[in-house]
């Protein structure tokens, strides 16, 4: 079920993700398509304007020719996006339909102004076509302010598409970071699980033997000590798996106590543990086996006589590796190994 969404999320997202692209595609047509609509709009205003003083100047006999070549030329760059202003064509019918019309008017307009020049405005109608051209540059004008209104709304409606398209995926992308989180933390729980022993929390042999193929741990002095519980199976055989749980519990309680908490404590075996001091000399190893030495007979005096209680003894070897140049950490582990044997046989430091 849980793949199942996943897959349906992931699909969700992919197609969020095309749809963003559409939108931004479509809002930049939009921006492209409302360029220079700002301009157009001035220069039909200017358009409007300009015509009514040219019919004014013809009406008090001073004609400007530049003037109406002036019009000409916004006119024409406004229908067919030419001429030295930039203008631009928009793309809409009612605006073209209205610019078409006004365009026509124009010229009426041209003419009966070149009348009033030879006959006076008094033998013309250049005041009422003039009025009329005035509204349909009025039309013009209002469309291109329509069309230019029109597509700034679709380009905000974009943009409030874009946001939401965009706050989905930002969700989608955290929930599935949330979720890679949770599950990088579940399966380091389970990588811990794995590599702990469950009986003392120590990490586990699978876990001691990653020194095995470590080279880095080689780099720097580093001691290795291997320990043997005494009496475990006495204690199990005898007094029940429960006693000897807690002799096992005990002694891992006590060695993780003597060693520093940044060096490693683990349970190697049933009744074998090992410690990897890091950065230290054989005086280093010597102290930490002391000190575990001093909790335990401290440990034992304080519990000794009470109920099923059994003493906790043990054998231990080390070897540090400046005393072995060029060995691998499998040499050091063995020298130890064999030096607690010696130990165990020889009672050195501790026997049932």
């Amino acid at each position: 079920m849980k793949k199942r969404i996943r897959t349906f999320v992931a699909v969700v997202q992919s197609i969020l993700i095309i749809v963003m692209m559409v939108l931004v595609s479509s809002m930049i047509y939009q921006i492209n398509c409302l360029q220079g609509t700002a301009r157009v709009i001035n220069y039909a205003g200017i358009v409007r304007g300009a015509t009514q003083r040219a019919v004014k100047l013809e009406i008090v006999g001073q004609g400007n020719d530049e003037l109406i070549l002036y019009l000409d030329e916004i006119v024409n760059g406004l229908k067919n996006e030419s001429g030295k202003h930039k203008l631009v064509k928009l793309d809409d019918e009612t605006y073209q339909r209205d610019l078409d019309v006004q365009l026509e008017y124009w010229q009426i307009l041209k003419k009966e102004m070149y009348r009033v020049r030879e006959e006076g405005y008094k033998a013309t109608d250049i005041v009422e076509i003039s009025e009329k051209y005035f509204q349909m540059a009025d039309d013009t004008v209002y469309a291109a302010e329509d069309y230019s209104e029109s597509i700034a709304t679709i380009i905000r409606y974009l943009e409030i598409a874009t946001a939401v398209d965009i706050t989905v995926l930002i969700i989608i992308m955290l929930a599935r970071s949330l979720e890679a989180v949770s599950m990088r933390r579940r399966n380091h729980q389970l990588e811990q699980k794995a590599y702990t022993d469950q009986h003392t929390g120590l990490p586990n042999k699978g876990k001691c033997e990653e020194f095995f193929y470590d080279a880095d741990v080689m780099n720097k002095p580093v001691a290795c000590i291997v320990f043997d519980l005494n009496g475990l199976k006495e204690a199990n055989d005898t007094l029940g798996h429960s006693v000897g749980d807690q002799l096992i519990a005990n002694f891992a309680r006590l060695l993780r106590n003597a060693v520093p908490p940044s060096d490693f404590v683990g349970r190697y075996g049933g009744d074998e543990f090992m410690a990897v001091v890091r950065n230290a000399s054989k005086e280093d190893a010597e102290a930490i086996v002391e000190r575990l030495r001093k909790d335990v007979d401290e440990f034992n005096r304080l519990h000794h006589g009470g109920g099923q209680f059994v003493d906790v003894s043990y054998a231990c070897g080390w070897a540090v590796s400046t005393d072995y140049p060029n060995c691998s950490f499998r040499i050091l582990f063995d020298k130890a190994d064999r030096n607690m044997y010696e130990d165990k046989m020889t009672n050195r430091h501790r026997t049932d």
